[in-house]
C-alpha cells in the first residue's frame, strides 16, 4: 500500500540531510513501525508522506501509483493522520461535532445524518460529546475525537505520529486496542511512528530502526520481542527500552512495600 523508496530530505537548501535515502514497504492491512530516539528523523518520514512537507528527493507510492510531492484533495480521501498531541490537533474553540463534519465538507462529500454519531460510536465515545468543546474532554477521549475524525472520511491508510505518547499509561493500553481493533474491523493499513519500543511491539508485525536520518535495520515484531536484533544501535536501543520499563516500575513496587 506505501512504498518509499531512497527518500531523502533536508530543511534547507544548503542543510545537511535529516533523512538519507531510507526505503521500506507497508502492505495492505498491515502495520509498519518507525521507530528510534527523538531527532532521528521518523517524524519527518512521516511529514514526507503525509504531503505536509513537500520538499523532499526520492519516491513515494501510493498503492502502486506514484505522488507527486503536492498532493491531490483524493489523496486526503484515501491517507489521514493521527498526531501526537491530541489538543494540539484539535480547534478549541469549534465543538468535536464541527471539527467531524470539517473533513467532509473539504471533501465535498454528502454529510449522513448519523455520520458523526456513527464515528464516534467507533471509537468508544457517547456520540452526546460531540457538543463539548475540547477542553471538556480528558486526554484520551480527545485522541479518540482525533482518530474519530481521521476515519470520517473512511480512508484505507493511517499515519500515526506518536499516538499515544501524551497519554496516561493506562490510557495508552485503551487507544492501542481500539487502534487494533479498528484495523480489524476496516482492514486499515498503519504506518506508525513512536520511540516506544512496547507500543511498536503492540501493533506491528514489521518495524525498521532508525538513527541519524537512515534505516539502520528492519525486522520482525518476533525478533524485537526475542531481543534477537543485528545492528549495534538496535542492540544499545532494545537494552535501553527494556531498562526504562524495569525503571518505571520501581518506585510502584517500593511504594507497594511500604
Amino acid at each position: 500500500m506505501i512504498d518509499v523508496e531512497n527518500l531523502t530530505v533536508r530543511f534547507g537548501p544548503r542543510t545537511p540531510l535529516v533523512v538519507k535515502g531510507i526505503s521500506f514497504t507497508v502492505e495492505r492491512g498491515k502495520s509498519f513501525g518507525l521507530v528510534g530516539e527523538s531527532g532521528c528523523g521518523k517524524s519527518t518520514v512521516l511529514r514526507a508522506i503525509s504531503g505536509l512537507n513537500r520538499n523532499y528527493g526520492g519516491r513515494i507510492s501510493l498503492d502502486g501509483k506514484p505522488l507527486e510531492p503536492e498532493r491531490s484533495k483524493a489523496f486526503f480521501r484515501d491517507v489521514q493522520m493521527v498526531f501526537q498531541d491530541p489538543y494540539g490537533s484539535l480547534h478549541p474553540r469549534k465543538t468535536v461535532r464541527s471539527q467531524l463534519i470539517e473533513p467532509l465538507r473539504n471533501q465535498n462529500l454528502p454529510i449522513k445524518e448519523n455520520a458523526v454519531s456513527d464515528v464516534l460510536k467507533a471509537v468508544g465515545l457517547d456520540p452526546g460529546l460531540g457538543y463539548r468543546f475540547p477542553h471538556q474532554l480528558s486526554g484520551g477521549q480527545r485522541q479518540r475525537v482525533a482518530i474519530a475524525r481521521a476515519l470520517i472520511l473512511d480512508p484505507p491508510v493511517l499515519l500515526l505520529d506518536e499516538p499515544t505518547s501524551a497519554l496516561d499509561v493506562s490510557v495508552q493500553a485503551e487507544i492501542l486496542n481500539l487502534l487494533a481493533d479498528l484495523q480489524k474491523e476496516r482492514g486499515l493499513t498503519y504506518l506508525l511512528v513512536s520511540h516506544d519500543m512496547a507500543v511498536i511491539a503492540h501493533l506491528c508485525s514489521r518495524v525498521a530502526i532508525m538513527n541519524g536520518g537512515e534505516v539502520v535495520e528492519e525486522t520482525g515484531i518476533e525478533q524485537i520481542r526475542s531481543g534477537h536484533v543485528q545492528h549495534p544501535y538496535s542492540q544499545r536501543l532494545l537494552s535501553a527500552s527494556r531498562a526504562y520499563g524495569k525503571q518505571e516500575m520501581r518506585p510502584v513496587e517500593v511504594m507497594n512495600s511500604a
